[in-house]
């Protein structure tokens, strides 16, 4: 007998979602156009979902589609939620059709696994001392990450438990991210480029509200961020 040479697994990978208002490809290329440039690098080669749930009467150029996300640096995976002659049009683009369970994503998000939390919190929190210089990333792995400093634009931090940041955050800070839902990004001046809580992420132009350059924190609430002051008069 040969000697066996893989393993075919199930597993629980995070996939962005990009939800389509309107059929209008042009248009939908030149707005992702610009979002991307605002954090270019964190969007490079991230595999994405088509939902079509909102266009569902709409005729669609899927391999249209398919080569405007690879232009704009996006790896399309596949549909979810069109109908059935959507569904076939996309399959013959070469995409997948994947079911959304929607109601099991969020059981999920709001409950991360008992090896996940247990993972953070057996790890020591990792600290860095001073700012996080741009082109720089921090990965704190299975554990928080406290930032004694700013983290400048081009930036990055990145822990599976919450981020702390006692300085301005100009870069970008990802929370949760194997998938703790329960994670937050605190810091003393928000001026993020991105901010992201167990895959959902709001950019820069999200951001610029009543907390801008304010003390601040991130979390994950039914399926989207919510952005509140640090302290809570």
């Amino acid at each position: 007998m040969s000697e066996q040479l893989f393993e075919l697994k199930g597993n629980l990978f995070t996939l962005s979602v990009l939800r389509l208002l309107t059929p209008d490809l042009a248009a939908l290329s030149e707005q992702l156009d610009a979002k991307i440039a605002q954090a270019p690098k964190f969007f490079a080669g991230a595999p994405i979902v088509i939902n079509l749930e909102a266009i569902q009467d709409a005729t669609l150029d899927f391999t249209q589609l398919r080569d405007t996300l690879k232009r704009l640096a996006f790896n399309p995976v596949g549909v979810c939620s069109g109908s059935d002659s959507q569904h076939n049009s996309a399959k013959k683009a070469g995409l997948s059709v994947l079911n959304y369970a929607k109601d099991v994503q969020q059981s999920q998000q709001k409950a991360p696994t008992p090896q996940a939390t247990a993972k953070v919190e057996n790890e020591p929190t990792l600290v860095v001392e001073g700012t996080v210089r741009s082109g720089q990333q921090v990965y704190a792995k299975g554990r928080d990450l406290i930032v004694l400093g700013s983290v400048s634009h081009g930036a990055e931090v990145i822990a599976d438990g919450h981020v702390h940041i006692y300085g301005t955050l100009r870069g970008r800070a990802i929370a949760g991210a194997q998938g703790d839902a329960n994670a937050t990004i605190f810091c003393q001046k928000l001026e993020a480029e991105l901010v992201s809580v167990n895959g959902s992420y709001w950019i820069s132009d999200s951001l610029q509200g009543d907390l801008w350059g304010q003390p601040a924190q991130v979390r994950q609430h039914d399926d989207s961020l919510h952005l509140s002051a640090l302290v809570k008069g």
